[in-house]
């Protein structure tokens, strides 16, 4: 009997296995797979707050044979406008990481090991067991080599990804669905110069994406729009499609790809939107099980190591007893939302990968003219700010002050800051209806903007600028 069986060893599973070995309770890590293992394609980017979980457990260290380089800024060109800032910092992890994921993936395994859990390596689930008022008591399946494999336990987590077979067989209901929305090819390239910076660009309805990862590569790979995904395509012919989007976006950096090498093949990535109810009697899920969102923004891998904190948190304040445990994962589920579900919203909407209004250029090159506001945007991104935090009408109230005129201002936001500081009479109605104006285009943040307090003096809301 178990105390925790955690179906999944991946990220999210691995790291709720760790802690709650740390714990002193007993956990099973079941994996059909056997570690060191590959899994499927992922950019490995994590950002400062996965970066501070994986160097308080030890992990970190478990990857010190790889030259993985600090990445301390982040980076977005549209068009004219340039935005660039160092990330914010978090309890003094100030950089992001791109380590190689066999071996990250192995690292917490075995930190999960060495902290007591017990791995089932080669183990596929098949079923839940339960008890007659139909609680989730344990799980069945087969082992590789050994048949018929049974396990019970007071509570079953399931951190088997997108697909996850215990949310299905847990009938876990799906919310804020939306299908794929973007895809991507991307690849490790050699050759070219190790950078401390995230790259991103937004032209002609793709995004182009680099950065430094580890052992001397470095991360290569554009997304398009899912409708306007070139498949089909050889390799060469992916190699020309994504020089010529940077090309477009980046001719330097085209020029440096021209005269390097790609390294690897390349590979696609492309996921659905969904959010799961995240327990019920007897379960749990953590990562992609209960959150999976497209990965242009890279927080996949942040957000499994976060979750997986708040949800081994909560399952120890069951099995101590200091609350039930439907209480504890009440709390989880709430905890979870407030983690993820802005943020969600904030990466569905930038996953439309929409070329930037020329109002919107206007306003990101005026983040990139204040560093409060630049190093707020890249914060948002990197998912250590808050959108809620961001998108107020206060900040960009104070955004409007940066302006750059010297280039000429394009007429709505024009018209903007006339609601806000030129119309006599009224200014706080001015205000509020520049409020509405700028919110109906911001998608799902436009209702953050509007619940955000108002300001002492007339507020000013930006238009979509991730």
């Amino acid at each position: 009997m178990y105390d925790v069986i955690v179906v999944g060893a991946r990220i999210s599973g691995s790291a709720v296995a760790l802690l709650l070995a740390e714990r002193g309770y007993r956990v099973a890590l079941i994996d059909r797979a056997r570690f060191p293992s590959p899994t499927s394609s992922a950019t490995n980017l994590i950002h400062p707050p996965g970066v501070l979980r994986l160097r308080r457990w030890g992990v970190l260290d478990a990857l010190a044979g790889h030259a993985t380089p600090r990445l301390t800024r982040y980076s977005l060109r549209s068009g004219t406008a340039r935005l660039e800032a160092a990330l914010p910092v978090v309890d003094g992890a100030d950089h992001a990481l791109s380590p190689p994921r066999l071996q990250l993936d192995h690292a917490l395994v075995r930190r999960a090991v060495d902290a007591g859990a017990e791995l089932c390596e080669g183990v596929s689930v098949q079923d839940l067991l339960r008890s007659g008022d139909g609680t989730v008591v344990g799980v069945a399946g087969t082992s590789k080599g050994a048949g018929r494999f049974t396990g019970k336990a007071a509570l079953v987590i399931g951190a088997d990804g997108k697909n996850s077979t215990v949310a299905e067989l847990a009938g876990a209901v799906k919310y804020r669905r939306q299908p794929v929305l973007s895809k991507s090819s991307w690849t490790y390239w050699e050759g070219l110069p190790e950078e401390t910076v995230v790259r991103t660009h937004r032209r002609n309805r793709k995004h182009s994406f680099t950065w430094s990862t580890h052992d001397g590569l470095t991360i290569v790979g554009v997304a398009w729009p899912a409708t306007e995904f070139p498949s089909g395509r050889t390799a060469e012919q992916v190699d020309d499609a994504v020089i010529e989007a940077f090309a477009d976006a980046d001719p330097d950096f085209a020029r440096d790809l021209r005269e390097t090498r790609r390294a690897d093949r390349w590979l696609t990535g492309a996921v659905p939107n969904f959010l799961r109810v995240p327990h019920g009697p007897g379960w749990a899920l953590v990562g992609d099980s209960g959150a999976t969102r497209d990965p242009i923004t890279a927080s996949g891998i942040t957000h499994a190591l976060l979750s997986a904190e708040l949800l081994a948190d909560a399952v120890h304040d069951g099995l101590s007893g200091l609350r039930p445990m439907k209480e504890a994962l009440d709390a989880y589920a709430r905890a979870r939302d407030r983690l993820v579900v802005d943020h969600y919203d904030y990466t569905r909407d930038y996953a439309r990968i929409a070329d930037h209004s020329p109002e919107e250029r206007a306003l990101i090159q005026a983040m990139g003219r204040s560093p409060h506001h630049a190093r707020q945007m890249i914060g948002l991104f990197a998912t250590v700010v808050p959108p809620a935090d961001f998108y107020t009408r206060a900040n960009f109230r104070e955004l409007f002050d940066y302006l750059d005129e010297t280039r000429g201002l394009p007429p709505g936001i024009r018209v903007l800051r006339w609601l806000l500081h030129g119309l006599p009479g009224r200014p706080a109605a001015a205000a509020a209806l520049a409020d509405r104006l700028v919110a109906a285009k911001l998608g799902p943040m436009g209702e953050l903007l509007l619940r955000s307090g108002r300001p002492g003096r007339p507020a000013a809301l930006a238009g979509r600028a991730g």
